[in-house]
């Protein structure tokens, strides 16, 4: 009886865990300069914020969305990498889901 009873509590626990997960995490809008993880609100290179975003994550940094002193890191798909390599050191247009700082990227667009 004892062992249903504790299979019952971690079925019930996990179950209450992964619903507070999924909870966490809301789709949002956010607009801001992109960037990179590693260099955040100021670029180490030398030269325009751009290139060394491009650097960066060529070396292994994800991208990121700077908003005034706030750092987003952005996972993102091959396209939206993509989107996200043209619009490097420009401001964009963020569409993903919000988890603390990290947003999992569902679109992203030049800002107007």
């Amino acid at each position: 009886m004892r062992t249903r009873v504790r299979t019952g509590m971690w079925v019930m626990l996990t179950a209450f865990t992964l619903g507070a997960a999924a909870v966490s995490a809301k789709t949002t809008t956010v607009t801001g300069t992109v960037g990179d993880a590693m260099c955040g609100t100021k670029h180490m290179m030398a030269g325009d914020e751009a290139g060394c975003t491009r650097e960066c994550v060529k070396k292994g940094s994800d991208y990121a969305l700077i908003v005034k002193d706030k750092v987003y890191t952005l996972k993102a798909n091959d396209a939206a990498k993509a989107n996200l390599d043209k619009l490097a050191g420009k401001m964009a247009k963020v569409v993903g889901e919000l988890n603390g700082e990290t947003i999992q990227v569902t679109s992203v667009q030049a800002a107007k």
